[in-house]
């Protein structure tokens, strides 16, 4: 265990492993999780095969074949040593200069179709929520769910919204959602139980970019609003 770093492994299925900080969504560990995501990511180990990070945890996935020809075995336990033996020389480190995003939202009630019910059950105007929603900057903790789906929190208090007890079958690609202390975009049209309050014109993932996914852990976001003529000239 390092010293001043609290942590826990587990395996996760076969191939992979978590290494788990917390079980909350808090700024302070997913500090600690981007991290240790850039310390795995500068060791170059040729056995892993990808490393995920997530709000409180990192998974590393592991190329079981290579892993099994360096170690002539394989099994949970040998995944969790090389983690381990990976985590000798790790020091939290804050995180370099982070990248800011600004991402134009039209709010109108036509993207926004559920503005409306949000405001009667808040019992604040539809103009209030939008001004909360585009007054903060908030954080991309991880991407998940679909390529390019960033969670993104927090959301003012007065905004906190559970998701929708029935998932909608459709939601539009490049809609802005909420969902309890969350705030997110989809990226494809997809099901979905969050609360719509918006859309984008950005595309969120796009195979023929260099980078695939607009959004990434550790990158800020603030949100602009835009009306709807300005919304449908953009995304011409």
């Amino acid at each position: 265990m390092i010293k001043g770093f609290n942590y826990t492994i587990y395996p996760l299925g076969d191939h992979a492993v978590t290494i788990e900080l917390g079980k909350i969504i808090d700024a302070g560990i997913n500090e600690k999780v981007m991290s240790l995501f850039r310390h795995l990511q500068q060791k170059k180990a040729s056995y892993i095969k990808d490393i995920i990070p997530a709000y409180s945890s990192v998974t590393v996935v592991f190329d079981i074949a290579r892993l099994y020809r360096k170690e002539n075995k394989f099994s949970g336990d040998v995944m969790i040593e090389k983690v381990n033996e990976l985590l000798l020389d790790f020091k939290p480190e804050k995180s370099p200069v982070k990248r800011l995003v600004q991402i134009p939202v039209c709010y109108d009630l036509c993207f926004g179709i559920d503005l409306l019910e949000m405001a009667h059950q808040k019992q604040i105007s539809v103009e209030e929520i939008i001004r909360l929603h585009a007054s903060q900057i908030y954080k991309v903790y991880m991407i998940g769910f679909l390529p390019g789906f960033a969670y993104m929190g927090k959301v003012h208090s007065s905004l906190v919204t559970p998701r929708k007890p029935q998932p909608r079958k459709r939601i539009e690609a490049g809609s802005v959602g909420i969902a309890a202390e969350q705030t997110g975009i989809y990226p494809f049209n997809s099901p979905g139980g969050w609360n719509v309050i918006g859309k984008t014109p950005l595309e969120l993932f796009c195979h023929d970019r260099t980078e695939p996914v607009l959004l990434q852990p550790g990158d800020e976001v603030q949100f602009q609003p835009i009306d709807l003529p300005t919304f449908h000239q953009l995304k011409k």
